[in-house]
């Protein structure tokens, strides 16, 4: 429950922190009002949170107790050290989740899944929780078979979960940055205009900058893409075929896939 209690009150946290940013400092103005797309955004997100609580029998941290009591796992076999095994542990979690964001872009049967995601038409801290519950089922469960191989370990996966809901958060904000800023950041972490780059209309666009947490994903398996063809308070953002205000509702999302 301690774990729960950590991630839980790190993403109220940053919400309210997030939001308050992004009233003071934002990227683009003149995005659509909160009032119609966090309702929408929010619901969502507390489906998924139901979703994974009711229908799978572990999470990744309970994979992580078993994988200790059992010593099972690559890492426990290869006799790595507490330290050296937790950092192991995260930086390949983290390199999976890079992996299978790129699939979910690449297999239609995973693209119907994910484009739910990828027609909210403006980005914004409730960007983050944006998911089709069955999208979330098959990370969960691919979290799970990642961390029982690997044997990583509770702390480290306790970790990346709650790194991973953070990074959701703040790359989805609608945040401006000094440019010079920005750069030096995007030097080791996803920052809001380059992940802003992949919600982009544009298909050349919005198939590139996987990474949810590093850059270095992105840069090293040939990914990245630095500016988009317009400054990022006019990028374009959504998808063409799904932009009529009945599509951006429930339960018109929920059924999308199958359309």
């Amino acid at each position: 429950m301690n774990e729960a209690l950590l991630r839980a009150g790190t993403f109220t946290g940053l919400v309210a922190i997030l939001a308050i940013a992004e009233w003071r400092w934002p990227r683009n103005p003149a995005a659509p009002d909160r009032r119609r797309r966090w309702p929408v955004n929010f619901v969502l997100g507390a489906a998924n949170v139901v979703a994974v609580r009711l229908l799978m029998p572990w999470v990744a941290v309970d994979a992580a107790r078993w994988s200790a009591m059992h010593h099972t796992g690559l890492l426990q076999f290869l006799g790595a050290s507490p330290a050296l095994g937790a950092a192991c542990g995260f930086v390949v979690l983290d390199l999976a989740v890079y992996a299978q964001h790129l699939v979910s872009h690449r297999v239609p049967v995973l693209w119907r899944l994910h484009r739910l995601h990828h027609t909210d038409l403006a980005l914004d801290v409730s960007s983050a929780v944006r998911f089709h519950p069955l999208e979330i089922l098959l990370s969960m469960a691919f979290k799970i078979g990642v961390v029982l191989l690997l044997g990583v370990s509770l702390p480290a996966v306790i970790a990346f979960e709650t790194a991973l809901s953070a990074f959701a958060l703040f790359t989805h904000a609608n945040l401006a940055f000094p440019v010079a800023v920005d750069d030096a950041l995007r030097a080791l972490f996803v920052t809001p205009d380059m992940h802003k780059i992949h919600h982009s209309v544009e298909r050349t666009e919005h198939d590139r900058n996987f990474g949810f947490q590093f850059s270095v994903w992105d840069r090293l398996f040939g990914t990245y893409l630095a500016r988009a063809s317009q400054p990022p308070a006019r990028i374009r953002l959504g998808l063409r075929e799904f932009r009529s205000p009945a599509e951006q509702r429930l339960p018109a999302l929920l059924i999308q896939p199958l359309r």
